[in-house]
């Protein structure tokens, strides 16, 4: 019996120079290197299936995610049975946030290949995703048992340990994950994550052997640069731990495709196209039910602290940060655009939504939480197809936001935070487009103030409600007894009362900061006002 067609090409492709040379550049994170050896074999040979799946891993790599969907969907219709390429598929679509979609494919895979320890942890990573997490937890379990000595394995049943709150055993996870493999750059971020978690000194010395070792991959060391920094500046040694920032920031950067004056041109975009006029002659339209509740802004701005104070009301359901919103955007602009949808079109985008994060409703009460806080480039299209809804706009101190950012590693998405100039940018369109819509849309958004929130919680807390419509509840303002799962970096510090321990950490950093409040301009200076 002769090899399938990917079973041929994977053979090809070790008998063939290039494709090593690139597989090896893929390795080693020199993607620049990849691209055009990869791009140039594929012309010569358009139906390599093992060089597209290449090329869609590079792709994956600078999170341009559809190009990387395309090219697995193209590998995969000339080898249905090219197994990597599906599972590479399951993770594109799960990073996507269609991890339902993912489930799906890595069903298909466990008839195939069912002793697949990468598949079962994607699958348990995917069942989290769509808010299964006892499922997710039992099948961690399951593998860990016949694959204990995986260090990645314990390490994303820690990132799930986490999510649900068991923190004691998320540590213990992670701590295993070291044992197993102690240049693991993405534990250790993982622990300095947790944020109320302060490294020993002899975590130092293993962090810094580990970063000092030439044989780690480019993701392990800006992992490690970002935890280093972590614990340098609990132990006050700001111009060190800055450093290290620093390189982590400059080496995740690398590894991405972000322009900023694509952000600046989809936000006067915004401003021209969402006109008084606009939504006056669209009266009416739209999926009118109120149960969404968009949370927007920048990260770290206190948007997870929101969702937890209003999840803990009777009648609000936390869920986490659904990609539903960019998806229909995106679907709607590569077929014409806002302006020229029907009323039956707006309306079906609205019920789209809705049908789409049924999925993450687990109880029946009748407001649900979207904290995306990138929709807030997408308020124009929230109010168009779901008019009803409500929006919440989470505002922090630009350099408290903005350095807080500096020093946060995303496990996926916000690629204009490797940057200080990238950052203030963002951060002052991301300003000039809300003060748009107070504009044009005057009170459809509320916005909260970090800051007020800490100084006067119940204050702030009754505002929130009121605009919602919803009663008072105590339970608001014990949100930190709130046991529901959390999934963003701010998992640990929601756990805790109200604090003021993020107020002011960048001024210990305030002599290489200049670069932020330059780009920052008026945003800054005026804050909290309009510019």
């Amino acid at each position: 019996m002769g090899l399938d067609p990917a079973q041929a090409a994977v053979q090809r492709g070790l008998r063939n120079p290039e494709l090593m040379a690139a597989a090896l550049a893929l390795f080693e994170g020199r993607l620049h290197d990849a691209e055009p050896v990869l791009k140039a074999h594929l012309k010569r040979d358009p139906f390599d299936v093992a060089a597209i799946r290449m090329l869609a891993e590079l792709a994956a790599r600078i999170e341009r995610y559809r190009d990387a969907e395309a090219l697995l969907r193209r590998a995969l219709d000339l080898a249905p049975d090219f197994l990597a390429a599906r599972s590479n598929l399951a993770t594109v679509l799960h990073r996507q946030g269609r991890s339902g979609e993912a489930i799906d494919e890595l069903d298909k895979l466990q008839q195939a290949d069912p002793g697949n320890l990468t598949n079962a942890n994607l699958k348990a990573a995917a069942l989290g995703r769509v808010g299964e997490f006892d499922e997710a937890l039992e099948l961690y379990e399951q593998v860990l048992q016949s694959f204990g000595k995986q260090p990645k394995i314990w390490m994303s049943y820690g990132h799930m340990l986490k999510t649900v709150g068991r923190q004691a055993d998320a540590v213990a996870a992670y701590r295993k994950a070291l044992d197993l493999n102690p240049a693991l750059g993405e534990v250790w971020w993982s622990l300095a994550n947790l944020k109320t978690l302060q490294f020993a000194d002899d975590d130092l010395s293993a962090m810094q052997a580990a970063i000092d070792r030439s044989d780690i991959s480019a993701e392990d060391r800006f992992h490690l640069h970002f935890a280093l920094g972590k614990a340098h500046e609990d132990r006050r040694q700001a111009e060190t731990a800055f450093s290290h920032y620093d390189r982590g920031n400059a080496l995740r950067k690398a590894l991405l495709d972000y322009d900023a004056d694509q952000t600046r041109a989809a936000v006067d975009h915004a401003r021209s196209l969402y006109t008084p006029d606009f939504f006056a002659t669209r009266a009416g339209h739209g999926a009118h039910v109120p149960d969404p509740i968009f949370i927007v802004g920048m990260p770290r701005a206190g948007s997870t602290l929101i969702e937890q104070i209003l999840s803990s009301h009777s009648l609000i359901e936390g869920t986490m940060e659904l990609p539903d919103i960019p998806k229909l955007y995106a679907k709607v602009r590569s077929k014409g655009g806002i302006a020229s949808l029907s009323a039956a079109e707006v309306r079906e985008l609205g019920e789209q939504y809705l049908r789409d994060t049924q999925v993450q409703r687990k109880s029946d009460k009748p407001f649900y939480i979207d904290k995306l806080p990138n929709n807030w480039l997408h308020v124009g299209f929230i109010r168009l197809i779901l008019p009803q809804a409500r929006i919440i706009d989470a505002r922090r101190h630009p350099m408290d936001c903005c350095f807080s950012n500096f020093k946060q590693h995303f496990a996926r998405g916000q690629a204009f935070s490797y940057s200080l100039s990238d950052m203030g940018r963002y951060y002052a369109d991301y300003v000039d487009l809300m003060d748009h819509f107070d504009t044009v849309l005057p009170g459809h958004v509320h916005r909260v103030f970090h800051e007020r929130v800490i100084e006067d919680l119940e204050t702030e807390i009754r505002a929130m409600l009121a605009y919602l419509g919803l009663p008072f509840e105590q339970a608001c303002l014990d949100f930190h007894a709130n046991d529901r799962a959390v999934r963003t970096a701010s998992s640990e510090q929601v756990r805790r009362p109200i604090n003021r321990d993020g107020v002011g950490q960048w001024r210990a950093m305030e002599p290489w900061l200049q670069p932020l409040v330059e780009a920052l301009g008026p945003a800054l200076t005026q804050y909290p006002a309009r510019p």
